[in-house]
């Protein structure tokens, strides 16, 4: 292969999800050897659907894909599968394979060297953090040493370290990569164009640039639409406006008016269909629960993990109403498991008083049940309830009346976040625990959440790596597990 040669070629690539659930429509783009490309689009438009036909997991319904049958593929997902995570360490890797790999400690560390973790090899996937997941999601797809590398996501749970490391990783990496991710700043640092796919058009745009001047070159093009758009309008009506002029006077009259409808049409059909940009979310409140006074939580001591061995630590955090606390520390020390234990009410150091209602955001979701409806989920959230309410809240949310309809399992993983965030608001609790709940979500709703949390009048614990969505969020004490 030169380095000039195509790896992947979609020709006029259709696809959809049953009836009526359009992803894409004649999509054509190419990604040549060695290119760095960010895959963009909004939550739900399909991203994952088309790296899953990169990959030949699916298959179109129309059109060609064309894939060099020399090149090897690794594709690091969002997040680990579900009936994965009983797997060890050295299981998951072993997986990666078809064959058996007889030095396969040795390539574990190597690439476990790559993406800065360190972890037992026996140590069950279910008991790592979010954080560790994420790295562990990374070094999957490197063992592999593929030709064509594919990451979803890749900055999920990642701490600031994490991210420095797995940037620097791929400034330097001489293969092609195509990346899903909407951080900014990560994605401007490696990358050589950018596949744009439009949720409404179910079409795919292709640019070469940094990441920042393509973003300026979409805005551009989006304003030049608008623009040619706002001239055929002014002149659609001026025509309609003489057509009716000309059909008042009648006789021979009535004909031209017929020309002047049918001009109008022609500029119809002439206007550009302008990219809608992603909506964002409506502003929204969290309701806290009423009656309550006193500590809701408190927190005397807990556990976390330093070199491989749990080390207890003494703390004096006494939470109220209206007091928000933020945990930090690096990946694995054990925020994401403090978290699960004051939930979970097993943590012997950590207290929340009885009869407070706790919403609950994890990072996985596995708070939500991916088998019932949108519908279900909602309503159960609810004390008492009322679907007009559950539906203006949905709305809000852009959970559209389809959508409301369908398993949770069967969302993205945005749309899973903005079921959580919205069964927050219907639950009306007294105490909310957020783990990372910026994983997944589209940047446009950051501030609205952002602003939402800030305001919230019930106690809050956090846990984000992302410190441009802190510095939005009213804190009032920070712990550190590590310090």
């Amino acid at each position: 292969m030169t380095s000039n040669d195509v790896v992947i070629r979609f020709n006029k690539v259709s696809f959809e999800y049953g009836v009526d659930k359009p992803i894409l429509v004649d999509a054509s783009f190419a990604v040549r050897e060695g290119m760095k490309v960010t895959l963009m689009g909004q939550n739900g438009a399909g991203k994952s659907t088309l790296l899953r036909l990169i990959t030949g997991e699916l298959k179109p319904e129309d059109g060609s894909i064309y894939l060099d049958p020399n090149i090897s593929i690794a594709y690091a997902k969002q997040v680990i599968p579900r009936e994965e995570l009983g797997l060890t360490v050295r299981e998951y890797f072993e997986k990666c394979f078809k064959e058996k790999i007889y030095n396969i400690d040795a390539k574990i560390d190597e690439v476990l060297e790559v993406v800065n973790l360190q972890i037992p090899y026996n140590k069950f996937l279910n008991l790592l953090s979010g954080g560790q997941q994420s790295r562990l999601l990374l070094a999957s797809a490197l063992i592999q040493n593929p030709d064509l590398l594919i990451l979803d996501e890749p900055t999920n749970n990642l701490d600031k370290a994490g991210v420095e490391h797995l940037t620097g990783f791929l400034m330097n990496y001489g293969k092609t990569c195509i990346v899903v991710s909407h951080d900014a700043d990560f994605l401007n640092s490696f990358t050589d164009g950018v596949l744009y796919l439009d949720v409404f058009k179910h079409e795919i745009q292709q640019y070469l640039g940094d990441y920042y001047v393509v973003v300026a070159e979409i805005e551009a093009q989006i304003e030049k639409e608008k623009r040619k758009n706002a001239q055929f309008e002014k002149e659609i009506i001026a025509n309609k406006e003489k057509a009716n002029f000309f059909a008042n006077k009648g006789g021979k009259m009535r004909l031209v008016a017929r020309k002047m409808r049918e001009k109008a049409w022609e500029m119809e059909d002439s206007k550009v269909s302008v990219r809608r940009e992603d909506k964002a979310i409506r502003d929204f409140e969290i309701p806290v629960q009423e009656g309550l006074i006193g500590e809701l939580l408190s927190i005397k001591n807990f556990e976390v993990v330093l070199n491989h061995q749990i080390v207890k630590k003494e703390a004096n955090i006494s939470l109220k109403k209206n007091q928000h606390l933020i945990l930090s520390g690096p990946n694995g020390i054990g925020k994401s498991t403090l978290l699960e234990s004051i939930f979970s009410g097993k943590s012997s150091g950590a207290k929340i008083k009885e009869g407070t209602l706790i919403g609950y955001y994890r990072q996985d979701f596995s708070m939500l049940n991916f088998d019932e409806t949108v519908f279900d989920s909602l309503i159960g959230a609810m004390e008492k309830p009322e679907e007009e309410k559950m539906r203006s809240v949905a709305a809000g949310f852009l959970l559209t009346k389809k959508m409301v309809y369908s398993k949770i399992g069967d969302l993205s993983e945005g749309q899973k976040g903005l079921v959580a965030f919205a069964r927050l608001v219907l639950q009306e609790p007294g105490i909310i625990l957020l783990d990372e709940p910026t994983n997944h979500i589209n940047f446009r709703h950051i501030p609205v959440i952002a602003k939402a949390l800030s305001n919230y009048k019930g106690a809050m614990v956090l846990v984000s790596h992302v410190p441009e969505f802190v510095e939005q969020i009213r804190i009032d004490e920070v712990l550190n597990l590590e310090g």
